[in-house]
């Protein structure tokens, strides 16, 4: 466990469905010249509570929360666990609804599928929406993504399915979040729209707005020198990684 302190909290990366510490490389690189950076693991947990308390057991003092996609759900859920802990928040392509109709069944036969015919097979299949359609022939994003979903187990796929379609509403806790908290999307994630992220950014009271540009879901992946710059900035570390594409878009 690390300590932390009021002058020197933990960054703490908190990653999505089947994604590990890999999907972090670029900006914890970025991040830890700054400040101590670590990643959460969520593979054997089957609720977002259980993964919020596993968490915030890592460090033991303020923490920078980061999330992505299901791991932003967890971040949120660590607010209402300790909100006194999390001194900034971020959240990145995720969502606030609860459990939508038909969408038990749309999930099981992703379940059924690991099981079946393993995780492969699951890769292939649920990847390719998560990505910039313009990309979904790109294997030097694809592979390496593939390889990290094959890393995992249809165990764990399906504990962590638990845990979201048992996902709580979470409109209600938004004018909570005290924290200054930044909401960032990919301009063209299909998968949590930049519709959803500006009525988030909308009902947090201290929230920033950030559009990556040519990126789906998988931001942290697809322009990784976006994301680190935004975050550095906001974190007030500096924008010192500008990609080919340039800084990401401030819409708030």
């Amino acid at each position: 466990m690390i300590k932390a302190t009021s002058e020197h909290p933990t960054i703490l990366l908190l990653p999505g469905l089947l994604c590990d510490a890999s999907v972090w490389t670029a900006q914890a690189e970025a991040l830890r010249p700054h400040a101590p950076v670590l990643v959460a693991d969520f593979s054997e947990h089957d609720s977002l509570e259980a993964m919020a308390r596993s968490a915030l057991a890592m460090v033991e003092g303020p923490i920078i929360a980061i999330g992505h996609s299901m791991g932003a759900r967890v971040a949120m859920e660590m607010v209402r666990l300790a909100p006194e802990r999390i001194v900034k928040l971020a959240l990145i392509d995720t969502g606030i609804d609860s459990r939508k109709d038909g969408e038990e069944a749309k999930r099981q036969v992703l379940v059924d599928l690991a099981f079946d015919a393993g995780m492969g097979a699951l890769a292939d299949r649920w990847l390719p929406p998560m990505v910039h359609a313009d990309r979904v022939e790109d294997r030097a994003l694809l592979d390496p993504l593939k390889e990290m979903v094959s890393r995992a187990t249809p165990e764990q796929h399906q504990r962590q399915i638990r845990a979201l379609l048992n996902r709580p509403n979470l409109l209600p806790r938004l004018e909570g979040i005290t924290c200054p908290t930044l909401v960032m999307v990919g301009r063209q994630d299909r998968w949590s729209p930049l519709a959803q992220h500006e009525e988030m950014a909308a009902h947090i009271p201290n929230a920033e707005l950030v559009v990556i540009e040519d990126s789906g879901h998988m931001t942290l992946l697809e322009q990784p020198e976006q994301v680190s710059a935004a975050l550095l900035r906001w974190l007030g570390f500096g924008d010192k990684l500008v990609g080919t594409h340039g800084a990401a878009a401030m819409e708030r």
